[in-house]
């Protein structure tokens, strides 16, 4: 018999483990993904049942104001517990903000694809439109949550205007390599990408709201009102 055995026959309690060696620290949980069936840390878990918790609310989102959500039915859709929603995000409010910066990484995205284009006005125009409607077909559901939102009031449309602002300032940046833009100031940089971004949100409201088959004559408008609004930059004055 070993010496543990006979601790335990004998009632003496077991002996301490051994001097000068820390016990090991605990390592990570790590299960299964039932899809993938490969280890998936706790960290992980937590980052997949996050962002089920936005994309149940998105879909949710589809065709009602943020306003009439409410937590249970998105912990419901999401596979969760009620309680288990503070563990991600600490009130509906804190999700739609988050709901807002995960719609504005797509509207920024859009704008990094028109980057690219020609350095003429006439290639700026076209590319922005084209990016716009592909964009908007291809991520219907956030760009619809950002455009009902913008206007609600409360900590969401607070978010949306900061984000449309800071859409705007980096159009800017990018309007003042033009030639032509070149010496104005930057309030009227300013000005002019807001009159831009104003254009862009007007079509992308008209092709969340167009009957199949209209979207050419949408994009077609669009680019005239781009148009329009570039003709007056040879003959402003920059102060």
């Amino acid at each position: 018999m070993s010496n543990a055995v006979d601790a335990v026959s004998s009632g003496a309690p077991p002996r301490p483990p051994a001097r000068g060696r820390p016990p090991a620290p605990p390592k990570e949980v790590r299960t299964l993904d039932p899809v993938s069936e490969e280890p998936v840390s706790r960290h992980e878990r937590k980052l997949r049942t996050r962002q089920a918790l936005l994309d149940t609310a998105l879909e949710l989102l589809a065709d009602r104001p943020f306003a009439s959500l409410s937590l249970r039915e998105v912990a419901k859709g999401a596979g969760l517990v009620p309680t288990a929603f503070y563990r991600h995000f600490a009130s509906m409010e804190e999700l739609g903000v988050a709901l807002v910066e995960e719609a504005t990484v797509t509207l920024r995205g859009m704008m990094r694809s028109a980057r690219s284009d020609p350095d003429t006005y006439r290639g700026m125009i076209s590319a922005s439109v084209a990016t716009v409607h592909q964009f908007v077909r291809a991520n219907e559901d956030h760009f619809r949550f950002l455009t009902r939102e913008r206007y609600s009031g409360g900590p969401l449309a607070r978010a949306i205007a900061v984000e449309l602002r800071m859409f705007s300032g980096d159009l800017a940046i990018d309007l003042a390599r033009f030639a032509q833009l070149r010496a104005w100031s930057t309030e009227d940089l300013h000005m002019l990408a807001d009159l831009i971004v104003s254009v862009m949100i007007t079509t992308i409201v008209e092709l969340l709201e167009a009957r199949p088959g209209e979207d050419p004559k949408i994009t077609g408008t669009a680019e005239k009102r781009l148009r329009l609004v570039l003709l007056g930059v040879p003959h402003w004055k920059t102060s």
